[in-house]
């Protein structure tokens, strides 16, 4: 074989040497191995609560009126008459400093319609309440008023008795959620255990107002008698819950 041949040989050579390289598929890249994070090992939920009873300071009554008519303005001037000789008769008692509070309400009117759709009177309310912590002149006050009806009442803890024993129920349910943490990391082997997260909230607990049905003409107390009082208690709970991670 001559040098030429040779030389024609080896370019033939590399050029099927090229072409073979050339589709020869690419060595598929590894997959990428994603590490999974597994959940921590030993992490119990917890949950305590503690509740202390405190007698209720705090009474709020209610009162409202419903006037009807054919003309709007004449129930509106109703109204307006009915809520202004009510608040007239409570601030007349009212006292500073959280002993006897008034607010008047708002008004509201409705149109009444007849069979056939058409308006044919008019149906309106307004409502006062008021509230304090001297329950015997709020009781008073409600056997008194005239022009309108007790609609609701309700005793509670206020805000100032409430504060003072916050403090001890949540020391309460925060050493009871520890105690219980520490019993299941005794029961479970471990030696102790490290708080993860925790919720604390406090919770009056009061009852929702009571409808405090009292029609004048019939079942209702003489106009000089005194609501009844029974105050009783309520109750404020603390309530703890959380997680911890045993060790």
């Amino acid at each position: 074989m001559n040098a030429s041949m040779k030389k024609q040989t080896l370019v033939l050579l590399s050029a099927c040497l090229l072409a073979a390289s050339l589709s020869t598929p690419a060595r598929a890249q590894a997959p990428l191995v994603q590490a999974v994070q597994k959940d921590p090992e030993g992490v119990v939920s917890l949950n305590s609560s503690a509740t202390v009873q405190v007698p209720n300071d705090w009474i709020t009554v209610d009162f409202s009126t419903t006037k009807e008519g054919v003309e709007a303005a004449a129930v509106q001037a109703a109204l307006k008459e009915a809520l202004g000789a009510a608040l007239a008769q409570a601030r007349q008692v009212a006292k500073p400093d959280g002993h006897v509070e008034v607010q008047g309400g708002g008004f509201s009117l409705q149109p009444r319609f007849d069979a056939k759709g058409r308006i044919n009177g008019w149906t309106g309310s307004t409502q006062m309440s008021v509230q304090g912590r001297d329950m015997a002149t709020i009781a008073a006050l409600a056997g008194q008023v005239a022009s309108m009806n007790v609609s609701s009442l309700e005793y509670s803890v206020s805000r100032e008795a409430r504060e003072k024993v916050e403090g001890e129920v949540t020391a309460q349910a925060i050493a009871r959620f520890r105690a219980k943490a520490a019993d299941y990391a005794k029961a479970f082997g471990y030696g102790g255990f490290v708080i993860r997260d925790v919720n604390v909230n406090v919770d009056n607990g009061q009852p929702p107002p009571r409808p405090y049905a009292m029609v004048r003409a019939a079942a209702a107390p003489k106009m000089s008698d005194s609501l009844p009082v029974e105050a009783g208690s309520g109750a404020v709970t603390a309530n703890v819950n959380g997680s911890v991670q045993l060790k």
